[in-house]
């Protein structure tokens, strides 16, 4: 099968298609043949060899941790999901890829809700690590919540959830991006310094927890926000250890517990219309050095996929 790998690590230009052996559904997985699937700062991340001490991987390595597409294999023990359903999930992510190609396993799925597109459906790593994040700062009614870059990937979706669950949403974002961010259910706000001073101007007495999407070296800065630093989580920032942040991942050593209930939670919503993933663009296979290099400009508006 055809799928999107690397063989050195390096900048985007390493990456190339390859034929590579299908993968088989094994005991509680399934796979898909992919229609469409994820690309995140990590597989960037992982690509640049900025983790290879951290989440090591054998070369040449196909990329990829979420995708959306049509069963058509299920593994041993595996009920109510059959061949041909429509579904969205996550790789298992201790092998960290294997979703950008025509064929993946998932060990965690959903079914699809007709109301995401199958590109809008590749976003269940978003809607994990979101879901993830909102759990450990328990982001629920009567929280204020600020995301720092919540017009991303991961930020457009945690807002979304946020709100669903019953918090009051600061983002920040740029200001081409207010408008948009308002209509996913937060209150905008500019990025960058003198955000305290901004917060204190909605006259919400403060903030309760704040969740960095962005890793724009803001952290100093958001940990001023809150009484703790133990209320702000990073999604983004390498660097969280030296303000005392927790650094909230899902694979290596140290990861957190996978927000599974979190793909289910974003299908109902979208079913009750109160949930979408914004794309910032879809790209074919053979494009995907494009994808990367838009991931790393860190003004991506949404979502980032790729079609085999």
């Amino acid at each position: 099968m055809r799928a999107l790998t690397f063989s050195v690590y390096g900048p985007a230009s390493v990456l190339e298609v390859t034929d590579v052996p299908e993968p088989h559904a094994g005991p509680g997985r399934v796979r898909v043949s992919v229609r469409a699937s994820g690309v995140t700062p990590a597989d960037c991340r992982l690509r640049a060899g900025q983790l290879r001490t951290m989440m090591p991987v054998a070369l040449p390595h196909v990329l990829g941790v979420d995708a959306a597409g049509v069963v058509d294999e299920v593994g041993p023990g595996v009920t109510g999901v059959q061949v041909g359903d429509a579904v969205f999930g996550i790789v298992d992510l201790a092998e960290l890829g294997g979703a950008n190609a025509e064929y993946a396993v998932l060990a965690v799925w959903a079914p699809k809700p007709d109301a995401l597109t199958w590109e809008q459906a590749a976003a269940a790593a978003n809607i994990e690590t979101a879901a993830r994040a909102l759990d450990r700062l328990k982001a629920d009614t009567g929280t204020v919540l600020l995301i720092e870059g919540a017009a991303g990937g991961v930020g457009t979706v945690a807002v979304q959830l946020a709100a669903a669950r019953g918090a009051t949403v600061i983002g920040t974002a740029s200001s081409r991006n207010h408008a948009f961010v308002a209509e996913l259910g937060a209150i905008p706000i500019a990025y960058g310094p003198g955000t305290a001073e901004r917060v204190g101007a909605l006259g919400l007495g403060g903030v309760d927890a704040v969740l960095d999407c962005a890793g724009s070296g803001s952290l100093p800065d958001l940990v001023d926000l809150v009484e703790s630093p133990d209320r702000v989580v990073t999604i983004a920032d390498l660097n969280a250890a030296r303000y005392g942040v927790h650094l909230s991942r899902s694979a290596g050593p140290g990861a957190d517990p996978q927000a599974v209930d979190g793909l289910a939670e974003a299908a109902g919503l979208a079913q009750q219309g109160r949930f979408t993933v914004p794309l910032a663009a879809a790209f074919a296979l053979e494009d995907a050095a494009a994808a990367h290099l838009l991931s790393e400009t860190g003004h991506a508006r949404g979502k980032i996929v790729l079609t085999p």
